[in-house]
């Protein structure tokens, strides 16, 4: 699995015209699933979405974890993360196909959820338009192969 994880004062996702899930400050989530990835590797990468310290302590110093009653997450399915590109025209064979990627998306939201985390999302497979307003900007690619 992978995932980047963008630092954000707000973000929110559009599908069809209307605002599907926005947050205020807090992670935006792009998740990408693998065609060998598994509930262990859902659990992990939930485990450190949720753990990430990029949050500024009282010494302005990246030191803290994000506060499930302060900090949101907007968790989107994004296949694109595992692009091969080799070519100039990426192939997406090694992304999950639906059947088995929405269980294991589904699950990294409800394991977040189950840390205290207030999860907005996407909607799996739609054409969706994301906005955020990056803070810092933080940037973390996550990949579960290097965990």
């Amino acid at each position: 699995m992978r995932a980047v994880v963008t630092r954000v004062l707000s973000a929110s996702v559009e599908i069809g015209g209307k605002t599907a899930g926005a947050i205020e400050k807090g992670f935006l989530v792009l998740l990408g699933v693998h065609e060998d990835d598994t509930e262990a590797e859902a659990k992990k990468i939930a485990d450190k979405i949720c753990g990430l310290r990029v949050f500024e302590d009282a010494a302005g110093k990246m030191n803290l974890a994000p506060d499930p009653a302060e900090k949101k997450l907007l968790i989107i399915s994004q296949f694109t993360l595992f692009a091969d590109c080799r070519s100039r025209r990426p192939g997406f064979s090694h992304a999950a196909r639906p059947d088995k990627a929405i269980p294991l998306y589904e699950l990294v939201i409800s394991e977040c959820r189950a840390r205290g985390f207030t999860v907005e999302t996407g909607e799996f497979g739609a054409e969706m338009f994301v906005s955020s307003v990056n803070d810092g900007p933080v940037t973390i690619l996550l990949d579960t192969k290097e965990l």
